[in-house]
């Protein structure tokens, strides 16, 4: 009989402490690539061949949410994707960068090194 109530305890609360998870939709980044000429197919395949997607972000705050945004402004494929404009959403609501701007990648330190370098090579 004790073993019952033990069993029944651990499963109410874990019920209820999955209640307070984060719920990954709260952060949305929205992403809108440019290509390099020619670089379209690759260059759109992390949205399913479309220039823009959404995709769900871990985060726990719309702090955290910014960050992901302005972390997703990173681009690595110099000779594929000309720039990029994230935008994000936390619970639904539009949020900016912490300067206030829609697009976080006009806040990206790297903008100038990673963005505008079709022709670079690595």
């Amino acid at each position: 009989m004790q073993k019952s109530y033990l069993i029944l305890s651990a499963a109410l609360f874990l019920a209820s402490a999955s209640g307070y998870a984060q719920d990954p939709s709260d952060c949305t980044i929205h992403y809108t690539r440019t290509a390099c000429p020619g670089k379209e197919a690759e260059s759109y395949k992390k949205c399913d061949g479309q220039q823009s997607c959404a995709k769900p972000a871990p985060a726990s705050s719309e702090k955290a949410c910014q960050e992901a945004a302005l972390k997703a402004c990173a681009n690595d494929r110099l000779d594929i994707t000309h720039s990029k404009v994230i935008t994000a959403t936390y619970k639904g609501k539009p949020i900016k960068s912490t300067t206030g701007k829609d697009d976080f990648c006009a806040d990206y330190a790297k903008r100038k090194t990673e963005f505008d370098r079709c022709s670079a090579t690595k």
